[in-house]
């Protein structure tokens, strides 16, 4: 199963995907994405810096106003 990279905050979404078999990691530092098919972020602190340096070749879905069953099929939609 994909292995998912989830922002701390979003306890639902990480509930939600692992209620449906994914292998969830928390995204507690920057690196904790390595390896990571899709990535969930809250958006909240989204390039603030104007610095981007990816980590992970993965899809990131910002789920800034989604409920945790519309993430769900966003991941979904993105790792197959």
């Amino acid at each position: 199963m994909a292995k998912i990279g989830v922002e701390q905050s979003l306890t639902d979404v990480q509930e939600a995907l692992q209620s449906r078999g994914y292998d969830v990691v928390q995204l507690k530092q920057e690196n904790d994405a390595e390896g990571c098919d899709c990535c969930v972020i809250t958006g909240q602190d989204q390039n603030m810096m104007g610095i981007q340096n990816a980590v992970t070749k993965g899809s990131v879905i910002n789920a800034n106003g989604l409920t945790a069953e519309e993430v769900c099929q966003q991941v979904e939609s993105k790792i197959q």
